[in-house]
C-alpha cells in the first residue's frame, strides 16, 4: 500500500462484525485463566498482554501502523517525544557510554542528551550537521554507541544529510537514530536512506489537532546487533531479569530492539501512551497525508509572500530555491518538507512584539505542527530572559518570528500576516 492508504488501512484489520475504529482498551489489567498462562507473558514465551504499564492493544495497533508508514519491522508508543528520545537511547547506552549528535537538535532534546543523561554517565559530542568529514570522524569514539539527528531541525530547520551520517555511523559499527517528527514519514522515510531508528514526538503532525502528547519509536529491524555483540550486550547476551532470554536470539534483528524497550524500559520506567490517547492519535494518522500536502502548500505560498514583503528582513524555509538546504530538502523530501517558517521583523525586538500583538488568525502557542497556524516570538516568550547579546549567542535573533503554517486557507493566512506586518511599518 501507497502511504497515503497505510495512513487509513495499516496497523488494524477488524474482523466480520467488529469495530471499524481501532478500540480503546481502557483497562490496567487482563485476565487469565491460569497462573501458567500469564507465566509465560513474564517469561517473554508468548505474546499478551498483563498490564497496561508495558503494553496495551490499543497503543500496538496504533504503533503497528506507524511502524508500516515507516517501513520499519516493530514499534513502540511512549508517553511524550521526550521519553521516545530517551528510550531510543537509553536502550543502547548506559554509564560510560558515548553518543554523536547533530548540534542544531531541538532545544528539549539537547538538554535532555547535554544536562540528564550526561548525569546518568553517558557522554555526548555535539556536531555541526554541516562539519566537514574530518570533523564528524574525529567525534567518534571506541565506546561510541549510536549517532543521533532529526530530520529538519526544530527550530533551525537544519535539512540532515541522512545518508552521510549514517554512512559514518555504519563505518564505525553504530546505528543511526533519527527524529522524523517535521517531516513525518509521509515526506521523508529515514530507513530509505540508511537509518536504523526512528523517534517522533508525535504530538505534533501525527496527531495534529492539540488533543494529545505521545511518541513512537520505530525500529528498522536491519541493523546487526550480532555483528557488533561486544558493544551492545543488552541485546546479544542473556537477561538475567527475562529469565536468561538473548533478545537477538528469541526475536530477531526485525523484533529485539523493540521488545528490549517493552520489556525493560517500560517495564521500569512506566512511560506508556494512555490508550485513549492512542485512540486521538490514530484518528490524526488517519488525516496525516491529507494535511502534510496542505500543510506544506501553504507554508511555500506563505514563505514566498513573506519574502517579497518589505517588513520582512529574512526568511528560512528550506522550500524556498535560495535557501542552503534547498538541494539536499529535495533529495530526501522532493514533495515538500514541513510547515514551519523561521523569519526576521524589521526593527528587532520591539517590531517583532508589535507583529505578535496585531495577529487575528495565527495563535501565539509554544506548539508547533498543529492543524490551527502558530506563530511565536522566542524573545518576548520562551527565552525572554535572555539580553539581545545573549540570544544571539544561543542562535535566536531578537527579531525572530516562529511560524508553524496551519491548514486554513492560505489567503487567509496571508492576509493575517500582511496586516500585521502593516503595523510595523
Amino acid at each position: 500500500m501507497r502511504r497515503e492508504t497505510m495512513c487509513i488501512q495499516a496497523g488494524y484489520e477488524p474482523k466480520n462484525g467488529e469495530s471499524r475504529m481501532i478500540p480503546i482498551i481502557q483497562s490496567t489489567t487482563f485476565k487469565y485463566d491460569t497462573s501458567e498462562d500469564m507465566g509465560k507473558l513474564f517469561d517473554l514465551q508468548a505474546s499478551g498482554y498483563f498490564y497496561t504499564r508495558l503494553q496495551n492493544p490499543t497503543n500496538d495497533l496504533v504503533a503497528a501502523k506507524i511502524a508500516a508508514l515507516e517501513g520499519g519491522t516493530a514499534a513502540m508508543l511512549t508517553s511524550s517525544g521526550q521519553a521516545a528520545s530517551f528510550f531510543s537511547v537509553f536502550n543502547i547506552a548506559g554509564a560510560g557510554d558515548h553518543i554523536v549528535a547533530s548540534a542544531t537538535i531541538y532545544g528539549g532534546t539537547f538538554n535532555l542528551f547535554n544536562v540528564t543523561m550526561k548525569r546518568m554517565g553517558i557522554d555526548f559530542t555535539f556536531v555541526d550537521p554541516d562539519c566537514s568529514d574530518e570533523e564528524l570522524e574525529a567525534a567518534f569514539r571506541p565506546n561510541t554507541k549510536a549517532v543521533f539527528g532529526e530530520t529538519i531541525a526544530n527550530p533551525a530547520l537544519v535539512v540532515f544529510d541522512i545518508e552521510r551520517f549514517a554512512d559514518a555511523a555504519h563505518a564505525h559499527g553504530v546505528p543511526l537514530i533519527i527524529d522524523n517528527t517535521f517531516a513525518t514519514p509521509i515526506n521523508c522515510r529515514p530507513f530509505e536512506w540508511g537509518a536504523d531508528i526512528v523517534v517522533h514526538s508525535t504530538t505534533k503532525y501525527m496527531d495534529g489537532h492539540d488533543t494529545a502528547v505521545g511518541g513512537c519509536i520505530v525500529d528498522s529491524g536491519k541493523f546487526d546487533w550480532r555483528a557488533y555483540a561486544d558493544k551492545y550486550p543488552g541485546l546479544t547476551t542473556p537477561d538475567e531479569s527475562y529469565h536468561g532470554i538473548t533478545y537477538v536470539d528469541q526475536f530477531g534483528l526485525e523484533g529485539a530492539y523493540i521488545t528490549k524497550a517493552t520489556a525493560q524500559l517500560m517495564r521500569d520506567f512506566g512511560s506508556i501512551q494512555a490508550p485513549q490517547n492512542a485512540f486521538y492519535l490514530n484518528l490524526g494518522l488517519e488525516s496525516l497525508a491529507v494535511r502534510m500536502e496542505r500543510h506544506c502548500s501553504n507554508a511555500q505560498k506563505v514563505a514566498e509572500y513573506l519574502q517579497g514583503n518589505d517588513a520582512v528582513e529574512w526568511v528560512n524555509y528550506p522550500g524556498l530555491p535560495d535557501n542552503k538546504y534547498y538541494e539536499r530538502a529535495q533529495k530526501y523530501m522532493p514533495d515538500g518538507t514541513c510547515g514551519v517558517i523561521s523569519f526576521g521583523v524589521k526593527g528587532g525586538r520591539t517590531a517583532a512584539e508589535t507583529f505578535m500583538k496585531h495577529l487575528k488568525i495565527g495563535m501565539i502557542a509554544t506548539h508547533v505542527a498543529d492543524a490551527h497556524t502558530c506563530v511565536l516570538h522566542p524573545a518576548s516568550s520562551t527565552h525572554r530572559q535572555l539580553s539581545d547579546e545573549e540570544l544571539l549567542a544561543s542562535g535566536v535573533s531578537p527579531d525572530l518570528i516562529r511560524l508553524s503554517v496551519g491548514i486554513e486557507h492560505v489567503d487567509d493566512i496571508i492576509e493575517d500576516l500582511a496586516q500585521a506586518l502593516s503595523s510595523v511599518k
